[in-house]
């Protein structure tokens, strides 16, 4: 499940040199003709091209609905290795934060203003401009809506489906976890509530579950014989702390490599100083929101776990296995550096919470979360690779476009098509991760959850979604999904994406057989999952925001495409095609997306 992440934006900019990148879609160019700036790439840094993308939003405010009153506040800055240049802003008006506000400013090499992607197609300055209701009044709702303990109530302007009003933002802390609720500062109602952690398994899946009597049982322990590391490797370092290299016995993939601290002659802690000293510590039961508050996890001998839940360390283990590879995969795919790409550690807790049936995403913390299994539906923690890959994905959607739910009911199910997006964004990378990792004992797929121990053998998959009988997951976009839940919806793209990479009909990679359909019954050629994956990494990180769309996305991808490959390559028609065949089009775009 999404957060709509809602809540105030770092404004620390950070700049990507990577082929493959970050930011916008609903693209908008500029006159031609245009006069050339001074600055030349080679001269030019960061704060040029924040400058010089500020003044062009200002100086073409008929495409980017920038105007009086507003400020825009720098999140990214992206310079491509061939020339051009990007800038992902969140914007203020008259002081207040703007939600859906949101836009990427695009530039050339010598800083022309060459387009915008940008959230909002309306003006964001609310006609009522004094609250009728007090910030006090606005807690009392917020807090009886998230049914908890409700922070400071901050005016913002709501922006988001085609609105523009004042209302109240507002953090709740509830007995399930953090909230952030909106509330209309004129009349009260309630405008959105949304979970601020990313949980893998939705209520409504979970509900599912229950009701068909299933359980998720994954097998655990496997590879334990498996020798293919020798024991841990002890820094002889007369200095502490220093790197050092032991093994996990994990609960899924047997026994993997770890990168840990070794802190004296005897002792080792799970904590990697080679990957910007990510973590795995111990919630101890705690439904706690602050990394501080876990455990650390330490060793005599530097192995942790013994492949079953009888040792605590065999969970950190997966977790931090999981986590390193899921940043070796972005770091060494797109020369991202760490989830929010800021050099910063990825972090988890295990044994998060009693009876607890899920993973998350918490943006809050800032970490993974995961329990340990309600001992109903969910018998074992969800440390499964591709679950990490998931949700450490949604860490990285929330650093770049912040996708969001169009809306979220009182069970926290989470509905629209920028929500979907986001599902299947993060099951495309969960499955990169996969391939990246290449092991052994989780054999790579374009399955999600196929070691979750479901009777349908996965829990979602990218060739043919709708063969996911559980959460219902469709094949093709159509006006319905506009209103689908969120993981029925990501069938669309998950599915564009695969045919972009393998094409359609019926093969067999790897141990895994597919056989993908198209809407139209074309057929369609793959490019491969390297070429495919960049052009949905690029799309992702410089042309999609908050509420881009299955159709935006479209645009999105073909504009990367073009970046990468050229528009006359066969890259940029196979884009083409993969979204013809999920019966996303130019013909049938809807008239009002936003």
């Amino acid at each position: 499940m999404r957060s709509a992440h809602i809540r105030s934006v770092a404004v620390a900019v950070a700049v990507t040199t990577a082929a493959t990148g970050l930011a916008g879609t609903a693209f908008a160019g500029p006159a031609t003709g245009e006069r050339q700036p001074a600055a030349t790439a080679s001269a030019t840094t960061a704060a040029q091209v924040v400058a010089a993308a500020r003044t062009a939003a200002f100086a073409h405010a008929a495409a980017t609905g920038v105007g009086s009153g507003d400020e825009l506040q720098p999140q990214d800055v992206m310079i491509d290795p061939e020339g051009a240049r990007h800038v992902r802003f969140v914007r203020t008006h008259r002081g207040m934060p703007v939600l859906g506000g949101d836009l990427v400013v695009h530039l050339s090499r010598r800083l022309a203003y060459t387009g915008v992607t940008r959230a909002a197609d309306h003006t964001v300055r609310p006609a009522a401009t004094e609250a009728k209701l007090t910030a006090r009044q606005a807690e009392e709702k917020a807090a009886a809506a998230a049914d908890g303990d409700a922070g400071t109530a901050r005016l913002v302007v709501d922006a988001r489906d085609g609105a523009a009003a004042l209302a109240y933002r507002v953090s709740v802390d509830g007995a399930s976890g953090s909230s952030t609720v909106v509330v209309d500062a004129l009349t009260g109602r309630v405008r959105s509530n949304t979970p601020d952690s990313d949980e893998f398994l939705s209520p409504r899946l979970l509900d599912t579950l229950r009701r068909h009597g299933e359980t998720l049982d994954p097998a655990t322990g496997t590879g334990l014989q498996a020798q293919a590391l020798a024991g841990a490797s002890v820094s002889a370092a007369a200095r502490y702390p220093a790197t050092a290299h032991g093994f996990g016995r994990s609960l899924f993939v047997g026994k993997v490599p770890l990168t840990t601290t070794q802190t004296a002659r005897k002792s080792f802690l799970l904590k990697d100083p080679t990957r910007y000293g990510t973590e795995t510590r111990d919630a101890k039961g705690k439904e706690t929101e602050s990394f501080g508050q876990g455990t650390k996890f330490t060793s005599t001998t530097d192995s942790w776990g013994n492949g079953t839940t009888s040792s605590r360390g065999s969970a950190a283990a997966d977790a931090q296995y999981g986590i390193t590879e899921t940043l070796d995969f972005y770091r060494k795919t797109f020369g991202r550096k760490g989830i929010a790409n800021n050099s910063k550690p990825a972090r988890a807790m295990v044994h998060w919470g009693k009876k607890v049936g899920n993973a998350f995403w918490d943006s809050t913390c800032g970490c993974m979360l995961y329990g340990d299994g309600d001992g109903h539906e969910i018998n074992k923690p969800l440390v499964v690779l591709d679950v990490t890959g998931h949700e450490l994905t949604h860490g990285v959607v929330d650093a770049t476009a912040k996708l969001e739910p169009t809306h979220v009911d009182n069970d926290g199910n989470q509905f629209g098509e920028p929500g979907a997006l986001n599902e299947s964004l993060a099951d495309i990378f969960g499955s990169g991760v996969e391939f990246f990792a290449d092991n052994p004992k989780n054999p790579p797929n374009y399955l999600l959850g196929e070691k979750l121990g479901l009777r349908q053998k996965f829990l979602r998959r990218l060739d043919h979604p709708s063969l996911d009988r559980i959460e219902g997951t469709v094949d093709y976009w159509s006006p319905e999904v506009a209103n689908a839940e969120v993981h029925a919806g990501s069938g669309v793209s998950s599915h564009a994406f695969y045919l972009l990479a393998e094409g359609s009909g019926r093969k067999r990679i790897g141990a895994t057989t597919y056989d993908s359909p198209t809407y139209d019954g074309s057929t369609v050629t793959g490019i491969g999952r390297a070429k495919a994956t960049a052009i949905f990494y690029r799309a992702l990180t410089r042309y999609m925001v908050s509420s881009t769309d299955f159709h935006d996305a479209r645009i999105a991808t073909l504009k990367a495409a073009g970046d990468l490959y050229g528009a006359s390559s066969v890259e940029y028609r196979t884009v083409d095609q993969a979204w013809a065949a999920v019966d996303v089009t130019e013909a049938d775009t809807p008239g009002a997306r936003h």
